[in-house]
């Protein structure tokens, strides 16, 4: 049983001073999901830095310190390690337990996790207290605070905008903007306009070429955010309400552009293979009342042709996560016995792909990321190249 209810966690947490916040989704090698022999949650090495300033010894191959970490959303004390490996550039935190901690748990992959440290201090260790979100409600919540996080990427709070010592190579500066963005955000077609001019990847496969360029766009993204509103924080705030009113439109614009991303970069990525839309695509049809499935092949008039042969017809629904959301691709196109689900979440546990295999849903995932799943459902995946080879040799 949690401590107490998340939303007063959250609470908690936000009054505690000189806290370092670092979000993130579980993949299947931070929980035991792969059988990776390195198990624990990944943590960068600038924040392994700010927990443990004596971490940072490039000289040794392998440094570590001790961490008190409170899993509060399951009542759980451990006295973990949080090593750090120069040859991988990377940290992790071990010493959790097992399969009975909830950040090993297999079935936690995917989940979004909570992780707030404290300092060390002169007197103790470093320490942290941590949730495990086990309900897509409970994400909701923490997202609703802090902003969209999705897989492959980590969100720090307070921070409005992390300072990179190195930025991405889609980061652009102030100046290389088209300079009507810098008073009109653009819109989520115009970012993505932007992307495939800096990532045409027009030579590289599909899967690549999708996982590159929503790379691409998020930098961009979080470097154009920079540019417009870095400059009003700096100016300060009169008070706390003009603070919590900007930090807000700040996290509903990231909100906005992670709804809609991930099924706007398909959409290029389809036309670009010559996929004429409404004619061997459409994007965000009506397949019944109230019910839009993102795509639909070969078109909605075909799906609502009586005649048509329903084995001809796919549908492909597009989530960065799966968590519960994945039920909700079920009620989606009634005539489609067979559905199809595009995600970007770095693994499942074996149990949930079972489920979702068993209610006739096939999962698709760019070809990199299958390393993230279990070895035994992997030739189970679909690649987006896989997928649209099947959607092809289906055309009339």
């Amino acid at each position: 049983m949690p401590v107490m209810d998340l939303s007063d966690w959250l609470d908690e947490q936000m009054e505690a001073p000189d806290a370092l916040w670092y979000v993130k989704r579980l993949s299947g090698n931070d929980t035991q999901a792969t059988g990776s022999h390195q198990a624990g949650p990944y943590v960068p090495l600038d924040i392994a830095y700010r927990i443990d300033p004596s971490l940072n010894r490039p000289q040794e191959d392998v440094t570590d310190c001790r961490l008190e970490l409170a899993i509060d959303s399951h009542s759980d004390f451990r006295e973990a390690r949080l090593v750090r490996y120069q040859s991988k550039q990377e940290a992790r935190i071990t010493r959790l337990g097992g399969r009975s901690s909830a950040l090993l748990d297999p079935e936690a992959t995917g989940a979004l996790a909570v992780f707030i440290f404290q300092r060390e201090t002169q007197a103790d260790m470093p320490s942290g207290r941590v949730w495990v979100c086990e309900t897509a409600v409970d994400e909701d919540r923490v997202e609703d605070r802090i902003g969209p996080v999705e897989p492959r990427r980590w969100r720090t709070w307070p921070d409005l905008f992390t300072q990179l010592a190195l930025p991405p190579e889609c980061w652009l500066e102030p100046d290389e903007f088209p300079p009507d963005w810098l008073d009109r955000f653009p819109t989520g077609e115009e970012m993505l306009g932007k992307t495939v001019e800096l990532r045409p990847e027009l030579s590289a496969d599909i899967d690549l070429r999708l996982i590159r360029r929503r790379d691409c766009e998020y930098d961009l993204f979080r470097s154009l955010e920079q540019a417009v509103e870095l400059p009003r924080v700096r100016e300060g705030y009169g008070n706390m309400d003009d603070f919590l009113a900007h930090a807000q439109s700040v996290l509903q614009r990231r909100k906005a552009r992670s709804g809609n991303s991930l099924e706007l970069h398909i959409r290029q990525i389809l036309r670009e293979e010559e996929l004429i839309e409404g004619q061997n695509f459409d994007f965000k049809p009506q397949s019944e009342p109230n019910k839009e499935p993102d795509f639909l092949f070969p078109s909605a008039a075909a799906y609502h042709d009586p005649a048509f042969p329903k084995r001809h017809l796919r549908m492909l629904a597009v989530k960065t996560t799966l968590k519960d959301r994945w039920r909700q691709v079920l009620e989606e196109a009634d005539r489609i016995d067979t559905k199809h689900l595009l995600t970007l979440q770095e693994g499942i546990s074996t149990d949930q792909f079972r489920e979702i295999e068993q209610a006739g849903l096939h999962l698709v995932v760019p070809k990199s990321l299958h390393q993230q799943y279990p070895a035994q459902i992997r030739q189970s995946l679909m690649t987006l190249e896989s997928f649209l080879g099947e959607v092809r040799a289906l055309a009339p």
